[in-house]
This record gives C-alpha cells, structure tokens and sequence, in this order.
C-alpha cells in the first residue's frame, strides 16, 4: 500500500479557482464611477431642488452597494485564497456575492413597480427637457460602464473556452455577471425613459413615463431571476444535472477494469472546475489512481476522491 505524507495531504491546495484580476480592477472602477455620478445626481438634485434628479441619483446608489458588494466579494476571495478553513477555496463568495447583488435587483425592480404605478395613479409635471439631459448622461454612464466591465467578461471567456466551448455552463463569472447586469438594468431603464421623455414632450403621451417603468422592471426581474437560479444552483450544489456527470459515468462504464458506480457526488469549485467522489464496487485488485488516471482525461475535474469497495469473485 501507498504511503503518503502527512503534511502534503494538509498543506496541498484547494484553490482551485484563479480568480479574475481584470474584472476586480473594472469593477472597481465602475464602482468608482457610478458612486460619484451618484453623489453628483443627489447634490445637483437637492441643490436645484429637482425631484427627477434626486430620484434617479437615489436609483444609482442601489447599484453602487451591489457593486461594492461584487468589489468585496473579489476582494475577499482573494484575500483568503489560501486560508486552510475554506475546504475548497474561496470561488464561492464570488458566486455569494453575485447571488446577493441579484437580490438587490429584485429591489431595484420592486422600487420601479411602486413608483410606477404611484406614477399612474397620481401624475406630476414633469421637467422633459432637464429628465431627457438626465437621463442621456446616465445612459452614457453606463455605456462607459458596461465597456469596462466586458472587457473582465471577455477574459472569462478567453481562459475557459478549451473545456467545452465558450458557452458551456459554468464558465461564466457569477460575480461580475451580477455587476454587468445592475449596468445593463441602469442602461436599459435610461434608453426606456429617454424612448418615454420624448414620446411625452412630442406627443403628450406622459403616461409612457410610468408604462415603461413597469416595462423595464419587468426586464430586471428576468434578469435578476436568472442571476438568482444560477447562483442559487452553484451554492446549494445542485450540478448532479451537469454534463460532467454523464462523463463521468460514460468513463467507468467504459473502463477495461468492471466496476459498478454505487455512488457520485459532483459540486463546483471553479469556473468550469469541478470535484467529485465516486463509490465504486469491483472483483478486481485495482487502486483508485487507476480510474482517477481513466478521469483526468476530463480537464474539469481537478479534485477527485475514489472510495473502492471490493467484492467476492
């Protein structure tokens, strides 16, 4: 029998994730970015006593904690990257943070509905020419914004395509996901409200205003229930449906050495990076390393426990 080294079995790594340096550093500065606009909207609003302004600055802070949030979640990640309490890296907070930062579209979304609706029930003037200029410079904020945040995206992509393609499930960052969907939602409401705006100071049409409100929270509710089951997925470990696992399984049943699958177990640890535990039943004299040798062909699984439980001839 193998021996093994006591201290090689503790201190060997469990980080298994690489993390993402160029997104931290884009969102940091789309953080940076979207908090000053944000300062700048709620102290011109105050200042010029401007209920439009203040309202959307209010809007921008939503997405400037949830973007925060995404920051910290990097941060943190990376912080602690070899810290020995985390049995299988840090990758997680990412994803944790990524799920809570869809929570806070879930928000967004819910504030747009009550304030559309209280909209439609009670009209007021609104100030078209001062709404459209507001409303142009936030959607080039954001513009700017989803640009810096692409740019993490793209790298994503780029490092994990050699697996199963660039759209294989589990190669996304949840994390920067949840920040480029808060700027997407930002953008997205600023194009229905300038598309609002003008319908109403052309035509008289006001009532666009709050329509595409509710128009646009409904798209942050798709997107933000998106978000919520991919993360949700990855936390609770709910991969048995992964194409992974049907490899797995194709391996063993293919293997030279008849073994029975009694048992799998498959969770994530990465950007399409998995760990798995197999139980297997076999008459013959073979040790783990033989399958986990059958295994490796399978990039993505980059941790393997092997239980074999022997059987009478």
């Amino acid at each position: 029998m193998k021996k093994f080294d006591t201290a090689e079995i503790l201190t060997h790594s469990h980080q298994f994730d690489d993390g993402n340096p160029l997104a931290e550093k884009s969102t940091l500065r789309v953080a940076v970015l979207t908090a000053v606009m944000m300062v700048i909207e709620i102290a011109g609003g105050w200042y010029y006593n401007s209920m439009a302004l203040l309202a959307d600055g209010w809007h921008m802070s939503s997405h400037t904690v949830a973007l925060g949030l995404s920051l910290f979640a990097y941060v943190f990640a990376r912080k602690f990257a070899h810290d020995p309490r985390f049995s299988f890296g840090t990758w997680k907070i990412e994803v944790l943070g990524g799920y809570t930062s869809a929570i806070f579209l879930v928000m967004v979304a819910g504030l747009m509905v009550f304030q559309s609706v209280e909209r439609l029930i009670s009209p007021s003037p609104i100030r078209y020419d001062h709404a459209i200029a507001i409303a142009i410079v936030g959607l080039l904020v954001n513009l700017a914004s989803a640009w810096l945040l692409n740019g993490g995206h793209h790298h994503t992509h780029a490092h994990h395509e050699h697996a199963h393609g660039p759209d294989h499930h589990g190669h996304h960052d949840l994390n920067l996901r949840s920040a480029y969907m808060h700027v997407l939602a930002d953008a997205a409401t600023s194009v229905l409200a300038i598309i609002a705006l003008f319908g109403g100071k052309l035509w008289g049409a006001s009532w666009l205003d709050p329509v595409m409100g509710l128009v646009g929270a409904l798209l942050v509710s798709i997107w933000a229930y998106g978000l919520l089951r991919d993360t949700g997925r990855v936390l609770l470990d709910a991969e048995m449906n992964a194409p992974v696992v049907e490899e797995i399984r194709e391996v063993i049943a293919a293997s030279p050495v008849s073994a029975q699958l009694n048992d799998l177990h498959v969770w994530r640890v990465g950007k399409g990076k998995y760990a798995c535990i197999l139980s297997l039943a076999t008459d013959n004299d073979v040790s783990p390393e033989y399958f986990k040798q059958q295994l490796s062909i399978h990039d993505e699984l980059v941790h393997i426990s092997i239980e074999i439980n022997r059987v009478a001839r």
